[in-house]
């Protein structure tokens, strides 16, 4: 977590009707306390009124607040329907990224907007994920991000069992299920492949390059016919 991100999660934890301790922050924000006691005294240096002590607590002096954020009603509309569909069609990580990032949209936004939150016209059907495809969307998320290569066990449209060595590339959600771009080593090829197909996904400790010709917008381009997506 950014160090910026911490300290407006601090300030958002902290209330003017209760006291909360350093013990407490360090656990919700998986930090050590010594961080804490640092990052409130930056803030306190940074003008926000926080008054506590170490060994009992901290609070916000009453009156404070955080500056709104300057949300057209249509623009906030969009951010809580994205939300929404993080939280529903996602995995576990997002799902919770998109919960936090909803609690802050609520913590700062105008009384007078506050009615959206709970604006239910357009509804996002919380549908499970087929099989493991929700466990298996966070390996290849985070394999995506380190270029690690993966090695899935995967049935094919007609049945059979395949093994395949696969470079990530990207992730297509279509509505129903989600699928992987890769290059794929068996082949010497771009293939895609449906993650509620994946029997099991293992990410290996090797990374690979992204060389020309191999990488995503390689493939939007050549086999999409878009120069980016």
């Amino acid at each position: 977590m950014r160090r910026a991100d911490r300290l407006f999660q601090i300030v958002q934890h902290l209330h003017p009707e209760r006291v909360t301790t350093a013990h407490d922050l360090a656990e919700e924000l998986e930090v050590s306390e010594r961080t804490i006691y640092r990052d409130i005294q930056d803030l306190s240096l940074s003008g926000v009124p926080i008054t506590g002590e170490v060994g009992i607590g901290y609070r916000l002096l009453p009156g404070f607040q955080l500056p709104p954020l300057m949300f057209k009603e249509e623009e906030l509309e969009a951010l809580l329907l994205g939300a929404r569909m993080v939280r529903a069609w996602t995995d576990k990580g997002l799902a919770s990224a998109a919960d936090q990032a909803l609690q802050k949209i609520e913590h700062v936004i105008p009384d007078r907007m506050k009615h959206q939150l709970d604006n239910q016209d357009m509804i996002v059907p919380d549908f499970p994920m087929e099989g493991m495809a929700g466990e298996q969307l966070y390996i290849v998320r985070q394999a995506i991000k380190t270029q690690n290569k993966i090695e899935i066990d995967y049935t094919r449209a007609d049945g059979k069992n395949s093994e395949r060595v696969v470079h990530p590339l990207g992730l297509f959600y279509w509505g129903k299920v989600w699928t992987l771009v890769g290059w794929c080593e068996l082949r010497n090829a771009f293939r895609h492949f449906r993650l509620d197909r994946m029997l099991s996904v293992t990410q290996r400790s090797e990374n690979f390059e992204l060389l020309e010709g191999r990488t995503l917008q390689d493939y939007l381009r050549d086999e999409c016919g878009v120069d980016k997506f």
